[in-house]
């Protein structure tokens, strides 16, 4: 499960806590979010690894349907990203605008 994957990473708390910053629909910022589960004092290595959680078909990118699902990855219980805000979080992660976010744009960005 991924919930397994992202513990090595993650605390339970640290989760709970990025979840909890956003269980009302549209109120997911992606900054906020990363701050409070604590993926931007991570290293490159770890967050090559979360990447590699979030890119479900392997693919090498995020595509916006497994962005949508974002949250889910940290909680099976947590909600689907709404369109806005899967929109919001692709744009500020896709750097050369194919609509899609690959490693070094989605280290660079929970970094920003």
């Amino acid at each position: 499960s991924f919930d397994m994957a992202l513990s090595g990473i993650l605390t339970e708390a640290e989760i709970a806590a990025g979840l909890q910053s956003c269980q009302v629909a549209d109120s997911f910022d992606y900054k906020t979010f990363f701050v409070k589960v604590g993926l931007n004092s991570k290293s490159k290595d770890q967050l090559a690894k979360v990447f590699g959680i979030l890119d479900q078909d392997r693919s090498g990118f995020i595509e916006e349907e497994e962005l949508k699902l974002f949250l889910k990855n940290f909680s099976a219980s947590a909600r689907a990203l709404t369109d806005a805000e899967t929109k919001a979080f692709l744009a500020a992660g896709d750097s050369d605008g194919d609509g899609k976010i690959g490693v070094d744009g989605k280290a660079a960005f929970i970094k920003r």
